[in-house]
Protein backbone atom coordinates (compact mmCIF):
# COMPACT_ATOMS: atom_id res chain seq x y z
CA UNK A 1 0.00 0.00 0.00
CA UNK A 2 3.04 2.23 0.24
CA UNK A 3 2.64 3.88 -3.13
CA UNK A 4 -0.92 3.68 -4.38
CA UNK A 5 -1.51 7.43 -4.51
CA UNK A 6 -1.59 7.71 -8.29
CA UNK A 7 -3.79 4.62 -8.52
CA UNK A 8 -6.06 5.99 -5.80
CA UNK A 9 -6.67 9.32 -7.51
CA UNK A 10 -6.79 7.77 -10.96
CA UNK A 11 -9.44 5.25 -9.98
CA UNK A 12 -11.39 7.92 -8.16
CA UNK A 13 -11.50 10.26 -11.16
CA UNK A 14 -12.34 7.34 -13.45
CA UNK A 15 -15.12 6.35 -11.10
CA UNK A 16 -16.47 9.87 -11.08
CA UNK A 17 -16.74 9.75 -14.85
CA UNK A 18 -18.20 6.25 -15.00
CA UNK A 19 -20.73 6.28 -12.20
CA UNK A 20 -22.83 9.17 -13.56
CA UNK A 21 -22.96 7.40 -16.94
CA UNK A 22 -24.17 4.17 -15.32
CA UNK A 23 -26.79 6.17 -13.42
CA UNK A 24 -27.89 8.28 -16.35
CA UNK A 25 -31.39 6.82 -16.21
CA UNK A 26 -31.75 8.02 -12.62
CA UNK A 27 -30.12 11.43 -13.16
CA UNK A 28 -27.94 13.38 -10.80
CA UNK A 29 -29.05 13.30 -7.19
CA UNK A 30 -28.03 16.92 -6.61
CA UNK A 31 -25.59 19.65 -7.42
CA UNK A 32 -24.58 22.04 -4.68
CA UNK A 33 -22.23 24.88 -3.87
CA UNK A 34 -21.38 27.64 -1.46
CA UNK A 35 -19.66 31.02 -1.43
CA UNK A 36 -17.91 32.66 1.51
CA UNK A 37 -16.70 36.25 1.42
CA UNK A 38 -14.51 37.09 4.40
CA UNK A 39 -12.59 40.08 5.70
CA UNK A 40 -9.76 39.25 8.08
CA UNK A 41 -7.44 41.77 9.74
CA UNK A 42 -4.37 41.04 11.87
CA UNK A 43 -2.41 43.41 14.10
CA UNK A 44 0.71 42.13 15.90
CA UNK A 45 3.20 43.74 18.23
CA UNK A 46 6.19 42.97 16.00
CA UNK A 47 7.89 44.19 12.83
CA UNK A 48 5.28 42.66 10.49
CA UNK A 49 2.92 45.09 8.79
CA UNK A 50 -0.77 44.90 9.74
CA UNK A 51 -2.59 42.50 7.44
CA UNK A 52 -5.88 42.98 5.62
CA UNK A 53 -7.32 40.10 3.60
CA UNK A 54 -10.59 40.11 1.69
CA UNK A 55 -11.05 36.68 0.13
CA UNK A 56 -13.84 34.89 -1.70
CA UNK A 57 -13.95 31.12 -1.43
CA UNK A 58 -16.18 29.25 -3.91
CA UNK A 59 -17.07 25.58 -3.80
CA UNK A 60 -19.08 23.67 -6.41
CA UNK A 61 -19.88 19.97 -6.38
CA UNK A 62 -22.30 17.21 -7.15
CA UNK A 63 -23.36 13.89 -5.69
CA UNK A 64 -24.69 11.11 -7.89
CA UNK A 65 -27.63 8.85 -7.19
CA UNK A 66 -26.84 5.49 -5.67
CA UNK A 67 -26.68 2.40 -7.88
CA UNK A 68 -26.50 -0.91 -6.03
CA UNK A 69 -24.89 0.91 -3.13
CA UNK A 70 -22.34 2.86 -5.23
CA UNK A 71 -22.31 6.62 -5.62
CA UNK A 72 -19.76 9.34 -6.26
CA UNK A 73 -18.99 12.90 -5.24
CA UNK A 74 -16.88 15.55 -6.95
CA UNK A 75 -16.10 18.98 -5.54
CA UNK A 76 -13.96 21.85 -6.87
CA UNK A 77 -12.79 24.69 -4.65
CA UNK A 78 -11.36 28.13 -5.48
CA UNK A 79 -10.14 31.07 -3.41
CA UNK A 80 -9.57 34.59 -4.75
CA UNK A 81 -7.89 37.46 -2.90
CA UNK A 82 -9.82 40.66 -3.57
CA UNK A 83 -7.61 42.57 -1.11
CA UNK A 84 -4.22 40.92 -0.62
CA UNK A 85 -2.31 42.94 1.95
CA UNK A 86 -1.25 39.83 3.84
CA UNK A 87 1.25 36.98 3.91
CA UNK A 88 -0.59 33.90 2.70
CA UNK A 89 1.75 31.42 4.46
CA UNK A 90 3.03 30.20 1.07
CA UNK A 91 4.70 32.74 -1.19
CA UNK A 92 2.72 35.97 -1.36
CA UNK A 93 2.73 39.06 0.86
CA UNK A 94 6.11 38.90 2.55
CA UNK A 95 6.45 41.50 5.28
CA UNK A 96 2.78 41.38 6.33
CA UNK A 97 1.26 39.39 9.17
CA UNK A 98 -0.07 35.97 8.19
CA UNK A 99 -3.55 35.14 6.94
CA UNK A 100 -3.30 31.51 5.84
CA UNK A 101 -5.64 31.78 2.83
CA UNK A 102 -3.59 31.52 -0.39
CA UNK A 103 -5.19 31.78 -3.81
CA UNK A 104 -5.85 28.38 -5.38
CA UNK A 105 -8.10 26.22 -7.53
CA UNK A 106 -8.13 22.51 -6.75
CA UNK A 107 -10.12 19.32 -6.37
CA UNK A 108 -11.44 19.54 -2.83
CA UNK A 109 -13.17 16.16 -2.78
CA UNK A 110 -13.41 13.37 -5.30
CA UNK A 111 -14.39 9.90 -4.15
CA UNK A 112 -16.43 6.81 -4.88
CA UNK A 113 -18.66 5.63 -2.04
CA UNK A 114 -20.17 2.25 -1.27
CA UNK A 115 -22.97 1.81 1.27
CA UNK A 116 -24.52 -1.44 2.46
CA UNK A 117 -27.33 -1.12 4.99
CA UNK A 118 -27.66 -4.87 5.42
CA UNK A 119 -24.21 -5.59 6.89
CA UNK A 120 -24.97 -5.40 10.60
CA UNK A 121 -26.45 -1.89 11.00
CA UNK A 122 -24.61 -0.40 8.05
CA UNK A 123 -21.24 -0.12 6.31
CA UNK A 124 -19.92 2.89 4.39
CA UNK A 125 -16.65 2.92 2.41
CA UNK A 126 -15.07 5.90 0.65
CA UNK A 127 -12.16 5.73 -1.77
CA UNK A 128 -10.43 8.90 -2.96
CA UNK A 129 -10.07 12.49 -1.76
CA UNK A 130 -12.40 13.17 1.15
CA UNK A 131 -13.18 15.15 4.28
CA UNK A 132 -12.65 13.41 7.62
CA UNK A 133 -13.79 14.71 11.00
CA UNK A 134 -13.54 12.47 14.06
CA UNK A 135 -15.11 13.37 17.41
CA UNK A 136 -14.54 17.08 18.19
CA UNK A 137 -11.75 17.31 15.55
CA UNK A 138 -9.01 17.64 18.18
CA UNK A 139 -7.00 15.00 16.32
CA UNK A 140 -8.65 14.49 12.92
CA UNK A 141 -10.44 17.42 11.26
CA UNK A 142 -11.09 19.47 8.13
CA UNK A 143 -9.89 22.92 9.30
CA UNK A 144 -13.07 24.30 7.73
CA UNK A 145 -12.44 27.78 9.12
CA UNK A 146 -9.69 28.41 6.57
CA UNK A 147 -10.66 29.00 2.95
CA UNK A 148 -8.72 25.93 1.77
CA UNK A 149 -10.31 23.07 3.65
CA UNK A 150 -8.12 20.14 4.72
CA UNK A 151 -8.89 16.83 3.01
CA UNK A 152 -7.19 13.45 2.71
CA UNK A 153 -6.46 10.94 -0.07
CA UNK A 154 -7.10 7.34 0.89
CA UNK A 155 -9.63 4.71 1.91
CA UNK A 156 -11.98 5.14 4.87
CA UNK A 157 -14.76 3.09 6.37
CA UNK A 158 -17.52 3.49 8.94
CA UNK A 159 -19.04 0.31 10.36
CA UNK A 160 -22.21 0.57 12.45
CA UNK A 161 -21.72 -2.76 14.19
CA UNK A 162 -24.70 -2.37 16.54
CA UNK A 163 -27.01 0.41 17.66
CA UNK A 164 -24.39 1.30 20.27
CA UNK A 165 -21.05 0.49 18.57
CA UNK A 166 -19.53 2.46 15.67
CA UNK A 167 -16.06 1.68 14.28
CA UNK A 168 -14.11 3.97 11.92
CA UNK A 169 -10.96 2.95 10.05
CA UNK A 170 -8.92 4.86 7.48
CA UNK A 171 -5.64 4.60 5.61
CA UNK A 172 -4.37 7.93 4.23
CA UNK A 173 -1.77 8.42 1.53
CA UNK A 174 -1.82 12.18 1.37
CA UNK A 175 -2.65 15.14 3.59
CA UNK A 176 -4.11 17.96 1.49
CA UNK A 177 -3.51 20.79 3.91
CA UNK A 178 -4.74 24.38 4.01
CA UNK A 179 -1.92 25.93 1.94
CA UNK A 180 -3.11 25.14 -1.62
CA UNK A 181 -0.89 22.40 -3.10
CA UNK A 182 2.46 23.77 -1.99
CA UNK A 183 2.57 22.20 1.46
CA UNK A 184 0.59 18.99 0.96
CA UNK A 185 2.30 15.95 2.44
CA UNK A 186 2.58 12.34 1.29
CA UNK A 187 1.88 10.11 4.25
CA UNK A 188 1.25 6.61 5.56
CA UNK A 189 -1.38 7.26 8.21
CA UNK A 190 -3.60 4.71 9.93
CA UNK A 191 -6.65 5.91 11.85
CA UNK A 192 -8.80 3.73 14.12
CA UNK A 193 -11.69 5.08 16.17
CA UNK A 194 -14.34 3.02 18.00
CA UNK A 195 -17.23 4.52 19.99
CA UNK A 196 -19.62 2.65 22.29
CA UNK A 197 -22.73 4.16 23.90
CA UNK A 198 -23.22 3.18 27.55
CA UNK A 199 -25.81 4.21 30.12
CA UNK A 200 -23.22 6.58 31.62
CA UNK A 201 -22.21 8.22 28.35
CA UNK A 202 -20.26 7.49 25.18
CA UNK A 203 -16.84 5.86 25.47
CA UNK A 204 -14.46 6.28 22.51
CA UNK A 205 -11.11 4.57 22.03
CA UNK A 206 -8.71 5.60 19.28
CA UNK A 207 -5.32 4.90 17.77
CA UNK A 208 -3.82 7.36 15.27
CA UNK A 209 -0.56 6.10 13.75
CA UNK A 210 0.89 8.88 11.61
CA UNK A 211 3.95 8.98 9.38
CA UNK A 212 5.15 11.53 6.83
CA UNK A 213 6.37 9.64 3.76
CA UNK A 214 9.63 11.52 3.18
CA UNK A 215 12.15 8.68 3.31
CA UNK A 216 13.21 9.40 6.88
CA UNK A 217 12.43 7.58 10.10
CA UNK A 218 9.48 9.33 11.70
CA UNK A 219 6.26 8.39 13.43
CA UNK A 220 3.66 9.98 15.67
CA UNK A 221 1.59 7.32 17.43
CA UNK A 222 -1.28 8.41 19.67
CA UNK A 223 -3.57 6.20 21.76
CA UNK A 224 -6.47 7.65 23.73
CA UNK A 225 -9.86 7.36 25.44
CA UNK A 226 -12.82 9.75 25.65
CA UNK A 227 -15.73 9.57 28.05
CA UNK A 228 -18.56 12.00 27.31
CA UNK A 229 -22.06 12.20 28.69
CA UNK A 230 -24.74 14.26 30.37
CA UNK A 231 -26.87 14.15 33.50
CA UNK A 232 -28.82 16.49 35.72
CA UNK A 233 -27.89 18.00 39.06
CA UNK A 234 -31.05 19.22 40.73
CA UNK A 235 -32.95 20.82 37.87
CA UNK A 236 -29.80 21.79 35.95
CA UNK A 237 -28.36 19.87 32.99
CA UNK A 238 -24.71 18.90 33.29
CA UNK A 239 -22.59 17.93 30.28
CA UNK A 240 -19.13 16.50 30.79
CA UNK A 241 -16.17 15.11 28.85
CA UNK A 242 -12.88 13.59 29.92
CA UNK A 243 -10.15 12.65 27.46
CA UNK A 244 -6.76 11.02 28.11
CA UNK A 245 -4.08 10.11 25.56
CA UNK A 246 -0.47 9.11 25.31
CA UNK A 247 1.85 9.83 22.38
CA UNK A 248 5.15 8.49 21.09
CA UNK A 249 7.06 10.86 18.79
CA UNK A 250 9.99 9.48 16.76
CA UNK A 251 12.19 11.59 14.48
CA UNK A 252 15.40 9.95 13.31
CA UNK A 253 17.06 8.47 16.38
CA UNK A 254 15.17 10.71 18.84
CA UNK A 255 12.18 9.25 20.65
CA UNK A 256 9.95 11.24 23.02
CA UNK A 257 6.82 10.37 24.97
CA UNK A 258 4.14 12.91 25.87
CA UNK A 259 0.61 12.91 27.25
CA UNK A 260 -2.72 14.66 26.75
CA UNK A 261 -5.62 15.41 29.09
CA UNK A 262 -8.79 17.40 28.56
CA UNK A 263 -11.69 17.93 30.96
CA UNK A 264 -14.77 20.07 30.44
CA UNK A 265 -18.08 20.53 32.25
CA UNK A 266 -20.98 22.62 31.03
CA UNK A 267 -24.40 23.66 32.27
CA UNK A 268 -27.12 26.20 31.51
CA UNK A 269 -27.86 29.16 33.74
CA UNK A 270 -31.03 30.85 32.57
CA UNK A 271 -30.47 31.33 28.83
CA UNK A 272 -26.67 31.20 29.05
CA UNK A 273 -24.53 28.11 28.50
CA UNK A 274 -21.48 28.03 30.77
CA UNK A 275 -18.45 25.82 30.07
CA UNK A 276 -15.38 25.34 32.25
CA UNK A 277 -12.46 23.54 30.65
CA UNK A 278 -8.91 22.40 31.19
CA UNK A 279 -6.65 21.07 28.42
CA UNK A 280 -3.11 19.83 28.91
CA UNK A 281 -0.78 19.08 26.00
CA UNK A 282 2.18 17.58 27.77
CA UNK A 283 5.91 17.96 27.27
CA UNK A 284 8.75 15.46 27.44
CA UNK A 285 11.24 17.38 29.62
CA UNK A 286 10.73 20.60 27.61
CA UNK A 287 12.14 18.89 24.49
CA UNK A 288 8.98 18.02 22.54
CA UNK A 289 5.35 18.99 23.04
CA UNK A 290 2.27 16.86 22.35
CA UNK A 291 1.34 17.24 18.66
CA UNK A 292 -1.96 17.14 16.73
CA UNK A 293 -0.95 17.77 13.08
CA UNK A 294 -4.27 16.61 11.54
CA UNK A 295 -6.52 18.59 13.90
CA UNK A 296 -8.81 21.52 13.27
CA UNK A 297 -6.48 23.55 15.48
CA UNK A 298 -8.41 26.82 15.17
CA UNK A 299 -11.13 25.41 17.44
CA UNK A 300 -8.73 25.06 20.35
CA UNK A 301 -6.41 27.26 22.42
CA UNK A 302 -7.60 30.63 21.13
CA UNK A 303 -8.72 31.95 17.76
CA UNK A 304 -5.58 34.01 17.14
CA UNK A 305 -3.92 30.59 16.67
CA UNK A 306 -0.90 31.18 18.91
CA UNK A 307 -0.45 27.45 19.57
CA UNK A 308 -1.21 25.59 16.35
CA UNK A 309 2.14 23.96 17.07
CA UNK A 310 2.52 23.00 20.73
CA UNK A 311 5.55 24.64 22.37
CA UNK A 312 8.33 22.29 23.43
CA UNK A 313 7.45 23.21 27.03
CA UNK A 314 3.93 21.88 26.44
CA UNK A 315 0.71 23.84 27.00
CA UNK A 316 -1.95 24.11 29.70
CA UNK A 317 -5.12 25.91 28.64
CA UNK A 318 -7.61 26.77 31.41
CA UNK A 319 -10.71 28.39 29.96
CA UNK A 320 -14.27 29.52 30.53
CA UNK A 321 -16.84 30.05 27.79
CA UNK A 322 -20.29 31.65 27.86
CA UNK A 323 -22.77 31.35 25.02
CA UNK A 324 -26.39 31.80 24.08
CA UNK A 325 -28.89 33.07 21.52
CA UNK A 326 -29.40 36.70 20.53
CA UNK A 327 -31.46 38.37 17.77
CA UNK A 328 -31.94 35.11 15.90
CA UNK A 329 -28.26 34.18 16.07
CA UNK A 330 -25.69 32.77 18.48
CA UNK A 331 -23.06 34.53 20.59
CA UNK A 332 -19.99 33.24 22.40
CA UNK A 333 -17.51 34.81 24.81
CA UNK A 334 -14.43 32.86 25.95
CA UNK A 335 -11.36 33.52 28.08
CA UNK A 336 -8.18 31.38 27.97
CA UNK A 337 -5.26 31.37 30.39
CA UNK A 338 -2.14 29.65 29.02
CA UNK A 339 0.81 28.18 30.92
CA UNK A 340 3.68 25.79 30.21
CA UNK A 341 3.38 22.14 31.20
CA UNK A 342 7.13 21.95 31.89
CA UNK A 343 8.08 25.42 33.05
CA UNK A 344 11.65 26.68 32.89
CA UNK A 345 13.38 29.67 34.45
CA UNK A 346 12.38 31.80 31.47
CA UNK A 347 9.17 30.21 30.13
CA UNK A 348 6.13 29.62 32.35
CA UNK A 349 3.44 32.19 31.55
CA UNK A 350 2.27 31.67 27.93
CA UNK A 351 -0.25 34.50 27.94
CA UNK A 352 -4.03 34.79 27.73
CA UNK A 353 -6.74 35.41 25.16
CA UNK A 354 -10.28 36.78 24.91
CA UNK A 355 -12.56 35.57 22.08
CA UNK A 356 -15.94 36.98 21.01
CA UNK A 357 -18.31 35.67 18.33
CA UNK A 358 -21.72 36.44 16.85
CA UNK A 359 -23.11 34.39 13.94
CA UNK A 360 -26.51 34.02 12.35
CA UNK A 361 -28.25 32.08 9.61
CA UNK A 362 -30.84 33.70 7.38
CA UNK A 363 -33.50 32.36 5.02
CA UNK A 364 -32.55 31.26 1.54
CA UNK A 365 -29.16 29.76 2.41
CA UNK A 366 -27.55 33.01 3.60
CA UNK A 367 -25.48 33.34 6.77
CA UNK A 368 -22.96 35.72 8.26
CA UNK A 369 -21.12 36.74 11.36
CA UNK A 370 -18.24 38.46 13.03
CA UNK A 371 -15.66 37.49 15.59
CA UNK A 372 -12.78 39.12 17.40
CA UNK A 373 -9.80 37.66 19.26
CA UNK A 374 -7.17 39.40 21.38
CA UNK A 375 -4.08 37.51 22.58
CA UNK A 376 -1.82 38.99 25.28
CA UNK A 377 1.66 37.48 25.32
CA UNK A 378 3.28 36.08 28.46
CA UNK A 379 6.98 35.51 29.07
CA UNK A 380 9.13 37.09 26.36
CA UNK A 381 11.27 33.95 26.03
CA UNK A 382 8.21 32.05 24.78
CA UNK A 383 8.47 33.98 21.51
CA UNK A 384 4.83 35.10 21.30
CA UNK A 385 3.57 38.65 20.69
CA UNK A 386 0.35 40.53 21.40
CA UNK A 387 -2.07 39.82 18.54
CA UNK A 388 -5.51 41.15 17.60
CA UNK A 389 -7.62 39.57 14.85
CA UNK A 390 -11.00 40.54 13.44
CA UNK A 391 -13.21 38.62 11.02
CA UNK A 392 -16.41 39.63 9.25
CA UNK A 393 -18.00 37.24 6.77
CA UNK A 394 -21.06 36.53 4.64
CA UNK A 395 -21.89 33.17 3.08
CA UNK A 396 -24.41 31.65 0.71
CA UNK A 397 -25.13 27.94 0.18
CA UNK A 398 -27.28 26.35 -2.50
Amino acid sequence: MKRCKELCLGMTLSGLMMVPAVMASEGLDRAYGDLRLRLETVEQDNAAKDATALTLRSRLGYVTDSYKGFSARAEVENNMALVDNYFDAVDSGAGFSTVADPEFTELDQGFVQYQNKYIANGLTLKFGRQVLAYDNQRFIGHVGWRQDRQTFDGLSGVYQATDKLVVKLAYLEKRNRIFANEKDLDSQDWLLNAAYQTSLGKVTAYAYLLEVDNGSRNSLDTYGLIWAGKTTVGQKPLRYQLELATQSNTVGTAENDTHYMALSVATDIAAVSVTLGYEELGSDNAVVGFATPLATGHKFNGWTDPFLGTPKQGLIDSYVALGGKLLGGKWLLAYHDFAADKASATVDDLGSEVDLLYARKFQGGFSGGAKYAAYSAGDAAAGKVDTDKLWIWAAYSF
